[in-house]
């Protein structure tokens, strides 16, 4: 009898359990779903999405180019460096995520003074650093346990890149250029995003001895000597203008044809298609040699679309 009372009494107490795990799951989710975030930087929307808090998303910046349905269906508050604060709390946010490096400042301190919750997430350009970035944005919404899945996801091609960069030779020597016009070339030095994938796909960055991004002129662009010169797909910066450039066409990258153009965002953005977007960096440096998909593939967050 005393044992069937135990047995009972454990029942019992599993139910309770149960029903305030699920009650304190309903609460969560039903917080989740009041949530009205605005999501400032690309890979702040980026993550949101991959975590799937799209509906959560009141409205985001012009950086927010992926995937391609949130700025085309959700409110537009402008670049992420020329905020305004009337035009933010317009949309009666409950949550402004921002990535480091939006502004101005006196914007955000009319955010923080008019009470929203206003968090800033880190944005370190490195394998490391996209994984924190993940994590931050799950703690700011409640999204722990899918933002530690999406973490383990990405975490997997970072690791099945680097075993990719072992089958590289000789390293090429990269010179990313972000602006060339005016006789003015601004290249990406190091401490930089462009440095941090110029390295993760195999690759050295020939504007090492440059820290930031910075002008360089045509001397030491020849004395460079880059195998490759990286540049990002958009208006104002071409391939070909580039190579037309009295000192780009003495490098051995414009003498071989070795340019390589890709989407900024997906270059430069440092979200969870990080890996994805290395790799397919790493096959554009490499062109005789094969690397595959990495582990968990481009279907898990989406690849350059």
């Amino acid at each position: 009898m005393r044992e069937t009372r135990t047995i009972s009494g454990r029942m019992k107490a599993f139910r309770l359990a149960s029903l305030i795990s699920l009650c304190a799951w309903a609460f969560a989710a039903d917080a989740q779903a009041n949530e009205r975030i605005v999501s400032i930087g690309g890979s702040v929307t980026e993550i949101l999405y991959a975590l799937g808090l799209q509906d959560s998303v009141a409205a985001v910046d012009t950086t927010s180019l992926f995937p391609p349905e949130a700025l085309k269906k959700k409110p537009n508050v402008g670049y992420m460096r020329a905020l305004s604060a009337e035009g933010v709390l317009a949309l009666k946010p409950s949550m402004v995520l921002t990535a480091e490096g939006a502004g101005p400042p006196a914007a955000l301190a009319s955010l923080r003074e008019s009470g929203v919750r206003l968090l800033m997430i880190p944005d370190e350009p490195s394998a490391a650093g996209v994984q924190r970035k993940i994590l931050a944005v799950g703690e700011a919404t409640g999204s722990r346990e899918p933002a530690q899945r999406l973490v383990k996801r990405v975490a997997a091609r970072f690791d099945a890149l680097a075993l990719l960069r072992e089958k590289i030779g000789a390293a090429k020597r990269v010179l990313f250029v972000l602006s060339n016009s005016g006789g003015r070339t601004v290249v990406g030095g190091k401490s930089t995003s462009a440095d941090a994938m110029i390295a993760l796909a195999g690759a050295t960055n020939a504007a090492a001895s440059i820290d930031g991004f910075k002008p360089m002129s045509g001397e030491a662009i020849v004395a460079a000597a880059p195998d490759i010169i990286l540049t990002m797909r958009r208006d104002g910066v071409s391939g070909q203008e580039i190579a037309t450039t009295p000192a780009f066409a003495m490098t051995p990258a414009v003498k071989t044809g070795a340019i390589v153009e890709m989407d900024g965002n997906y270059l430069l953005g440092f979200g969870p298609r990080a890996p994805d977007a290395a790799r397919d960096l790493m096959a554009a440096f490499y062109p005789d040699q094969t690397f595959p998909a990495l582990q968990g593939g481009k279907g898990d967050d989406g690849g350059e679309r």
